[in-house]
């Protein structure tokens, strides 16, 4: 059970912007429910919140948030209590931290961005800023392609620079999505101008804060880090998680059926015979692992799955989808009440698809 704690701290979780990135799965919905080893993206940094001991939460919220006021509530089933905050446009990161300052108000607070995970915890670090005098506290995570992120440059262990999406080397550091503040940000921001992206970024207001002489320190992350901002990220962001699955059967495993490795079944959930799961695989509930069907490793299939005679592997299954096909799938996303079927004829045939903007398809 999740102990609360008593900081002085706030939080405020992003979930805004339209995640263009992730079409055709974010024309119906809010890309912070897609989910991570079943459970929505967005409730990993809640419960990183949570963790570090804060009660009051902010989340803004952008023009597609199906799903998140339900989920959530109003925070009162979870320990804390929620404000939603709206963000009609995607105005950058810096922009849904300014139209929180009422929320805010003069306390120090802690910001995560919605669809980023870390795996490394928090709430030492939030204790630590809370007893500090620093103006800002960032986490940095070392990265591959630095021109994809905002980018810390620290000389004789001190923040000498930040440049967003530096299109010249500067460093490795990037901003790892989660940001410790104290009011002073929110004149920092306001100094600022939108950028060739139309956005206030975050960055920029950070270098700002730093130049009218606060004191902005830093925290490298020594576990992993994922922006889950295209579907490449959202498969390896699932498979970090489930490295750490640990098994469990709430649901019926037939006799005849093959399951190995860390594997967890959720309650309602039926494992037939002739199947096999390879861990590490999750299964949610009332779902049907039928004949034939070969899943994992890396693989997290949602509540009310339907499959049979498919072989899946490091893939994602929402809730409700149907796949019945002699097909192997791999490094996919299958949407939520999709149906991938085959007409039950072995000989040479056509490929019938339904798909979206910016869907690859690779076969």
């Amino acid at each position: 059970m999740l102990r609360l704690g008593r900081l002085g701290l706030k939080g405020l979780l992003l979930a805004g912007g339209h995640g263009t990135r992730l079409r055709p799965l974010t024309y119906t919905g809010n890309k912070h429910m897609l989910p991570i080893a079943n459970k929505p993206m967005l409730m990993y940094g809640f419960d990183q919140l949570r963790a570090a001991g804060i009660r009051e939460i902010g989340v803004v919220l952008g023009p597609l948030h199906e799903g998140i006021r339900e989920s959530m509530g109003d925070g009162s089933k979870f320990g804390v209590s929620i404000r939603y905050i709206s963000q009609p446009d995607p105005l950058g990161i810096a922009h849904g931290v300014l139209i929180s300052e009422d929320f805010v108000g003069e306390d120090p607070f802690i910001v995560h961005l919605g669809d980023n995970l870390l795996k490394e915890s928090i709430p030492s670090l939030a204790k630590d800023f809370e007893k500090s005098k620093a103006d800002a506290t960032v986490l940095l995570s070392r990265v591959r392609d630095p021109s994809r992120f905002g980018v810390v440059q620290i000389n004789h262990g001190k923040i000498v620079k930040l440049v967003e999406k530096p299109k010249e080397y500067i460093s490795d550091l990037a901003l790892a999505g989660v940001y410790f503040f104290r009011s002073t940000i929110f004149d920092a921001i306001r100094r600022l101008k939108p950028s060739w992206r139309n956005e206030l970024e975050i960055t920029e207001a950070i270098q700002n804060l730093l130049d009218a002489g606060g004191t902005i320190t830093f925290h490298e992350i020594t576990g992993w880090w994922k922006d889950t901002g295209r579907p490449e990220d959202i498969l390896e962001a699932n498979q970090l998680v489930l490295s750490d699955l640990k098994p469990s059967t709430r649901g019926k495993v037939e006799e005849g059926a093959s399951v190995a490795g860390s594997v967890a079944i959720g309650e309602g959930s039926v494992v037939r015979k002739g199947a096999t799961l390879r861990g590490p695989v999750v299964v949610g509930e009332d779902s049907e692992i039928g004949l034939n069907a070969y899943i994992g490793p890396y693989t997290s299939v949602g509540s009310r799955v339907r499959i049979t005679r498919a072989e899946i592997e490091n893939s994602i299954v929402l809730d409700g989808a149907v796949i019945d096909c002699h097909e192997r799938i791999v490094d996919s996303i299958i949407g939520k009440d999709s149906k991938i079927v085959s007409n039950g004829n072995h000989k040479p045939s056509g490929r019938r698809f339904v798909v979206g903007e910016s869907t690859f398809v690779s076969l």
